[in-house]
């Protein structure tokens, strides 16, 4: 595609919202002008379950993790992106401010903020020019709102793109078999340290006491002797001979 048709395409697909300081560009992806226009009724049905999401009317139950390549590996990386099955799309995160504090060059006028833009403008047209597609996204700085916003917008995402595959992003019985068997671990892990006294026991011995699962018990002591400084632990031969008591409040 020409540069001037790249730029026109640019235009139409680059979303800026300046009040968050947030960008989004979708020009470097394959997709017809009309597909929004084909698919809005699939779009509409997901926007209104994103809707609801955000009333409460849905409990989100779901979480996504995605990977990423910073430019210390751009030699393999790249190399590998651009000759590999073409089965993926890249997502660009540009950060405008380079730092908070004074702006030093790695050369003369030349910063290393400024190299990190080159590779990502660069990375982007090199994977362009082999039919690799790409979405970038822009914001103002790395601090807590903008990372947070990040996970709230793939949160959406998943449920968006669910609700345009027929597939209910928010019904996961097997996160929410992990949710409950959490619960239950820190409901477990109060009655254990309840049976704390500066009497040593094993974690068999307060499995028993509280009628929970030995293994289950032992790491939640390990846990909670590595974080509270009031429990003591005394190693036996084995692992499963180690004593947990309580000493006294500082």
């Amino acid at each position: 595609m020409a540069s001037s048709s790249l730029w026109q395409r640019f235009q139409r697909y680059f979303l800026e919202y300046r009040g968050l300081g947030f960008c989004l560009d979708i020009s470097r992806m394959k997709f017809p002008d009309d597909l929004f226009e084909k698919i809005w009724p699939q779009i509409e049905h997901a926007l209104a379950a994103m809707r609801e999401l955000g009333a409460g009317e849905i409990v989100h139950q779901g979480i996504a993790v995605y990977g990423n390549k910073g430019s210390t590996g751009q030699h393999s990386y790249v190399q590998q992106l651009r000759d590999c099955v073409l089965n993926f799309f890249v997502t660009f995160v540009e950060v405008r401010n380079d730092r908070r504090g004074a702006r030093f060059e790695v050369e003369d006028g030349i910063t290393s903020g400024d190299y990190l833009e080159g590779f990502l403008r660069g990375t982007r047209s090199a994977l362009y020019q082999k039919g690799r597609e790409s979405i970038t996204m822009s914001i103002s700085e790395v601090n807590a709102f903008y990372i947070g916003a990040r996970i709230v917008l793939y949160e959406r995402a998943v449920g968006f793109y669910g609700s345009l595959v027929n597939i209910n992003a928010y019904d996961q019985p097997g996160v929410e078999a992990g949710k409950k068997a959490a619960s239950k671990l820190l409901q477990l892990q109060k009655q254990a340290r309840a049976q704390l006294s500066d009497k040593g026991k094993t974690a068999e011995q307060i499995a028993h006491s509280v009628g929970a699962d030995p293994e289950d018990v032992f790491h939640l002591l390990r846990h909670l002797a590595s974080n509270d400084p009031r429990i003591n632990v005394t190693t036996g031969d084995e692992p499963a001979d180690d004593r947990f008591s309580l000493g006294p409040s500082n």
